[in-house]
């Protein structure tokens, strides 16, 4: 009885850990790295927060696609040839969008460490 415990705990810890670990074949830059991408042609920017706070705040350049509507809009507003580069309040949305366009077949996807919270 006592290794059951010792398994769901295991479990338990892997799932923690897993979800913390940084995406395989995603990139993290910071909000400075990020400055000097703003003029990049070749990418595209994409901001994954809700609408009411991408109003309430954005960079110019970002194209406003909630987290909850990237896996249906993804493959129609976005070009899976450029760099994506994903950013949302606290960098932890975007990692989760960036694993939902890696699902999707988008090779080149990159986010932002620290997202908006870091930007000032």
């Amino acid at each position: 009885m006592a290794y059951i415990n010792y398994l769901v705990i295991a479990l338990l810890l892997f799932f923690i850990v897993k979800r913390f670990l940084p995406i395989k074949g995603v990139n993290n830059i910071t909000t400075n790295e990020l400055r000097k991408d703003l003029t990049n042609k070749n990418k595209q920017f994409i901001d994954v927060r809700s609408i009411g706070e991408f109003k309430g705040n954005h960079i110019r350049g970002f194209k406003n696609i909630p987290l909850d509507q990237l896996a249906q809009k993804a493959e129609r507003e976005l070009t899976k040839e450029k760099e994506v580069i994903v950013i949302c309040q606290s960098g932890m949305r975007s990692q989760r969008a960036s694993k939902i366009l890696k699902k999707l077949g988008f090779r080149n996807v990159t986010n932002v460490k620290g997202g908006m919270s870091a930007w000032f």
